[in-house]
């Protein structure tokens, strides 16, 4: 002991001596300084694994004398090029109200407005899911269904009841369709219709935020998604003020489960997979991601907004689906579309979680407004009651029957259409698809120039990127006219291989240019320029 307080005094006598020849401003300014430098360098480093050196260098290069005019012109061009490839009527916009009311005549006005729409049916990837025109048939039932309440606002529950036990019903009974009956789900899944898949996936996030706050003290979140993840997970992270660890897909174009472990940090709110994927129609490991949930106690949000209404009566019908809902541990919130399959009017999406403890966190209550308390379930405070009607009128209308017969249908035209693209020597499929969205690319031609072939025959695709490539999402819509797709779509190929090159108009220039683009700030600024310009 002795030995080792004499060492101690002696180091600290030599320390003394060896640092009484600064001044003593100089001894605290030291450590400050220090100080100040490792926090620069730590927000230097955060900074390069955030954005990558060379978006940093090509930030830095925008800054010299010349450069961001020169790039601001060059964004303009593009921005109206990509104007002159839609049909923007912005100049013919009336500003201003009529000085006397049309009265009845609007109607007319109305149907000459709507021809001036493109023709869709049978044509779109997505967009219309129901079968038929819009005066006939399903289409007919439920604007039917939201004409006789449209006046009605549920968040006026003492006036409109009648609304507030439909929409109670809806998420009742889609609830049931994802795992609320299985023992494993705990009895007590909850949730709120709401606007569409991205309100309903705001609200799983914000919720999530909130929960994860009260249950961990956690104040810098961070979710974790897959690349191939929604855009509104990034809207949600923007609004919330939540940190983005995107991980690329695997080999498979699935969610890479080691690559989420690897970003779990004590700031990890959330993981999100998706059942399936909007790019490439396939479901996420949602097992293995719900595993992974439950270890590190973190949220786990199935995105369902386009399977919600189809992986339920696929598996029924036979189909090898893997677990996705509910009864997977781990999942604490769902998102579905009832405005997709479920064949709903526009507007209409539900958003569920496990349990009434983790919905409460999706509230806002106010008690210190003059007007008296106020509280909300959604996003929305008032709500069109004619929607959820029509969405109420939808489900009961069609039946476990009717959905089964017409996930049937879908789900084996999009067999046909995946061996139908397979068929095209140039063209390959993306994954395996479990459901009904058929992604396809090609090493052999540029098939964003196939695309704009494919544009001028009336077919209205998905482009993506990362591989670049087109989807359709198979409807009810085109199980009459899915061979007339395969033939165009062989067709645009063997055009573009008799005649290279983009064509007039087309922007297949703009998405090759935009996919290789490594300042993807640019890219951002002329999609703003481009919405800034066209709204």
């Amino acid at each position: 002991m002795e030995e080792a307080a004499e060492l101690a005094l002696s180091l600290r006598a030599a320390a003394n001596v060896c640092l009484s020849r600064y001044e003593p401003l100089v001894l605290v300014a030291a450590p400050l300084l220090a100080l100040l430098v490792a926090r620069v360098v730590h927000a230097a480093a955060s900074a390069v694994a955030d954005r990558g050196i060379v978006v940093i260098a090509i930030d830095t290069v925008k800054l010299l004398p010349g450069v961001s005019s020169y790039i601001a012109a060059e964004k303009k061009k593009v921005v109206e090029k990509m104007q002159s490839g839609g049909t923007s009527t912005k100049n013919n916009r009336r500003a201003e109200l009529p000085t006397i009311g049309l009265a009845e005549q609007v109607i007319k006005d109305l149907e000459t407005l709507k021809a001036n729409d493109v023709e869709w049916q049978g044509k779109c990837s997505g967009t219309v899911y129901i079968a038929g025109s819009e005066s006939e048939g399903h289409f007919e039932l439920i604007n039917k269904a939201y004409s006789m309440f449209s006046h009605t606002n549920p968040l006026h529950q003492d006036v409109f009841k009648t609304v507030a036990q439909m929409e109670a019903e809806v998420v009742a009974m889609t609830a049931a369709l994802l795992g609320s009956k299985e023992k494993s789900s705990g009895g007590q899944i909850c949730g709120n219709m709401t606007s569409g898949g991205t309100e309903s996936i705001l609200l799983a996030v914000k919720t999530s935020r909130d929960y994860m706050q009260s249950k961990k003290g956690i104040t810098k979140p961070e979710m974790i998604i897959a690349e191939s993840a929604h855009s509104a997970y990034d809207k949600a992270a923007q609004y919330f003020n939540i940190k983005v660890r995107r991980v690329p897909v695997n080999k498979d174009f699935l969610a890479d489960v080691k690559g989420f472990k690897r970003c779990i940090n004590g700031n990890t709110i959330m993981m999100v997979g998706s059942a399936p994927g909007f790019p490439h129609g396939l479901i996420d490991p949602i097992e293995e991601l719900g595993e992974l949930a439950s270890r590190y106690d973190i949220c786990l949000h199935v995105d369902l907004c386009l399977g919600g209404f189809v992986l339920p009566f696929a598996r029924k019908l036979g189909y090898p689906i893997q677990p996705f809902d509910f009864s997977v541990k781990g999942v604490t919130s769902i998102s579905s579309d009832v405005h997709k399959y479920g064949l709903a009017p526009k507007g209409t999406s539900i958003v569920l979680y496990r349990n009434h403890e983790i919905r409460k966190h999706q509230f806002v209550a106010v008690t210190e407004w003059t007007g008296g308390l106020y509280v909300s379930p959604t996003m929305a405070g008032s709500r069109p009651g004619g929607l959820i009607a029509g969405a109420w009128a939808a489900m009961m209308s069609l039946g476990l029957n009717g959905y089964l017969d017409n996930t049937s249908r879908i789900m084996d035209v999009s067999k046909k259409i995946k061996r139908g693209i397979e068929e095209i020597p140039e063209l390959f499929v993306i994954g395996k698809p479990n459901m009904t969205v058929v992604a396809f690319g090609s090493d052999v031609v540029d098939i964003f120039e196939v695309n704009d072939i494919m544009s001028s025959k009336g077919w209205h695709l998905n482009a993506l990127q990362r591989p670049n490539s087109l989807h359709i999402c198979v409807t009810l819509q085109h199980t009459a006219i899915y061979g007339e797709f395969l033939k165009d779509l062989q067709d645009s190929v063997n055009t573009m291989k008799a005649n290279p090159g983009p064509i007039s108009g087309g922007m297949a220039p703009i998405y090759g240019a935009a996919g290789k683009m490594p300042d993807r700030g640019t890219v951002r600024e002329l999609l703003v320029e481009f919405m800034d310009s066209s709204c």
